[in-house]
């Protein structure tokens, strides 16, 4: 096979499992009849063949966000999916079966499981199983392919880095194969990046794999490396609301026709004003990345997007792509209809930009995405004490699970943060 179709099938192959976390046309709908969910504690009807644990995953930091302890037998169902040496399939039937680790193993689904246990609270040990298995199979370029041994692309790469970011790590230091190389993951991710020599409306861009055609743009890719060249995850404390960041494009003038942004933070900056000038131009969204996909609206995308920029400290540049996304003509509301993983994007993207993700458009995703589960873990209300009562302090709402993480932290001596596509969409 020559390495031109030899990209193009492994893209594919990745194009196909990150539709079915976006539950898009090409993905399988064995579920599609309204069947109860295939497992008890899994999110969601649709076949989970390929998104299983990506879905639940997103689930837990969008709940996280906004405060809602997901149920223990939702918790249990992603935990039980990891497989023995730490990696995470997209979804496994028979728990009790081993992994095959050339077949089964994904690094998407391991980085956003990472995140989503993080997020969830309790599971440090599979946290850092998980991180553990992304070190083993972290490529000798520094970055990660959506399976070991794979070819690094930003996508897979990026959501790696946000595995780090979510379990309190810095992804800059952290991410480095075990020290058996100095190769650092995100100066890795940043050679994805495109430069002052790419077409004017693509400089900025991140494309998602490299290959003897060169660097082409793609907007899944942009926004999660947008993401992860801030150092962080899906889920992330959004910015104050008094720090709005302009956006600036990559700036292409003087001798260097091939500049490139040369760190980090200058290469989050130039894919944000990428994105930006992509979604002005289209009238506020983002066009599909998968290939063959037909050229309307990408909800998904745009979520991505909004997500990436209130990242970047952009609100006003956030608040753009999700005004189309709560309007009637983008058909969200249809699109997001009963997918957890679609749900759980628009609710930490729109929480990230200063929003209310229980009053979308006049929906409550928060409600809605609730209702695709195991009714989550109630918060528990206690007083202060009778003496902080008569003091005139407030009962405080605290999360339950927060007080069984505080219990084991003194016990075990252990705690752990948090902060996505087997491939393409990640919502």
């Amino acid at each position: 096979m020559a390495p031109s179709l030899a990209v193009h099938a492994r893209r594919g192959a990745a194009a196909l499992a990150t539709a079915a976390v976006m539950g898009a046309a090409a993905a399988p709908a064995a579920f599609a009849d309204g069947s109860p969910s295939p497992a008890p504690g899994l999110y969601g009807t649709a076949d989970p063949k390929f998104d299983g644990v990506f879905r639940q995953s997103l689930a837990f930091m969008a709940q996280n966000a906004v405060d809602v302890t997901p149920a223990k037998p939702a918790v249990d169902w992603l935990a039980g999916q990891q497989c023995e040496d730490g990696g995470f399939p997209g979804y496994r039937a028979d728990p009790a079966k081993a992994c095959d680790p050339k077949k089964d193993e994904f690094t998407d689904a391991t980085a956003a499981a990472v995140q989503g246990l993080a997020a969830a609270g309790g599971r440090a040990d599979a946290v850092k199983k998980g991180l553990d298995w992304l070190k083993a199979h972290q490529n000798d370029d520094g970055g990660w392919g959506y399976q070991a041994g794979s070819p690094s692309d930003a996508n897979s790469t990026s959501i790696a880095l946000g595995a780090f970011a979510a379990a309190g790590q810095d992804p800059a230091k952290d991410a480095v194969k075990n020290g058996r190389n100095d190769k650092n993951a995100v100066e890795t991710l940043l050679t994805f990046q495109l430069g002052c020599d790419a077409k004017e409306g693509e400089r900025g861009a991140f494309a998602y794999l490299k290959d003897d055609k060169g660097l082409r743009a793609d907007n899944l890719a942009s926004a999660a490396a947008a993401l992860a060249t801030l150092g962080k995850g899906f889920l992330f404390e959004p910015p104050k609301k008094d720090a709005d960041q302009p956006v600036k494009a990559l700036e292409c003038s003087g001798d260097d026709e091939k500049a490139r942004p040369k760190d980090a933070a200058a290469a989050a900056g130039a894919v944000d004003g990428y994105l930006v000038a992509t979604m002005d131009k289209n009238g506020g969204y983002l066009l599909p990345s998968m290939p063959g996909a037909p050229a309307k609206p990408d909800q998904g995308n745009t979520a991505d997007a909004a997500l990436a920029l209130a990242a970047g400290g952009h609100r006003a540049a956030a608040e753009k792509p999700l005004k189309w996304l709560r309007s009637k003509e983008s058909g969200t509301a249809e699109w997001a209809k009963g997918q957890p993983g679609r749900l759980a994007k628009l609710i930490l993207a729109t929480r990230a930009a200063g929003g209310d993700p229980r009053d979308f458009a006049g929906a409550n995703l928060v409600d809605q995405l609730n209702a695709t589960g195991p009714a989550p873990e109630k918060r528990a209300t206690g007083g202060m004490g009778k003496e902080d009562e008569e003091k005139k302090d407030d009962s405080v709402t605290i999360n339950v699970w927060w007080i069984v993480g505080v219990g084991l932290a003194f016990g075990a001596g252990i705690g752990f943060l948090i902060s996505g596509r087997k491939k393409k969409q990640q919502l």
